[in-house]
């Protein structure tokens, strides 16, 4: 009796150890993939706040991108789009685009309120499957990623940040 206790104890063990194993390298294998995914844009279609599609056939060549994951309630989101708006003119050549999952009234009245709405360069877009979260491997919100002018990753910024370091780190490309 003893010894199939034993038995059946160390077989849970090592069936548990194996299985725990198992998760851990399937997460590191899912996150270098991602990560080799997002060296250069993926290739992306959500809705704007006029109702159109916008992709990555949308996005300027040549020109850097910055992605920001936002949430209209999040209080650093709503800083980080103020410190865009009152640094405007230093992101006249780079495209920007917020992305969030709310439904697409929140998303324009934040665009409004922060009095980004009306550049050719900053775009907001509605995130209705969730999935910008695992394509750009966010965790937070704000969540920024910076692509050079050859779409090329430069870096994930979690958090706000301010706009002058945005702006070093995309001319340092």
């Amino acid at each position: 009796m003893r010894k199939s206790l034993k038995s059946i104890f160390i077989l849970l063990f090592v069936s548990t150890f194996l299985f725990l194993g198992y998760q851990i390298l399937s997460k590191i294998n899912y996150k270098k993939e991602v990560q080799q995914n997002i060296k250069t844009i993926p290739k992306f279609s959500y809705q704007n706040i006029k109702g159109g599609i916008f992709t990555n056939e949308n996005l300027k060549t040549e020109t850097p991108t910055i992605f920001i994951y936002f949430n209209t309630e999040c209080e650093y989101c709503n800083e980080e789009a103020q410190m865009i708006h009152k640094n405007i003119k230093k992101f006249e050549s780079v495209q920007i685009i917020f992305v969030s999952f709310e439904n697409i009234e929140q998303i324009k009245n934040f665009a409004q309120n922060h009095q980004l709405i009306n550049y050719d360069n900053i775009h907001f877009l509605h995130d209705s499957k969730a999935t910008f979260t695992s394509t750009f491997d966010v965790t937070s919100l704000p969540c920024i990623v910076l692509y050079d002018k050859n779409q090329k990753l430069i870096e994930k910024i979690k958090g706000q940040t301010k706009p002058e370091n945005i702006i070093q780190k995309l001319k340092k490309e």
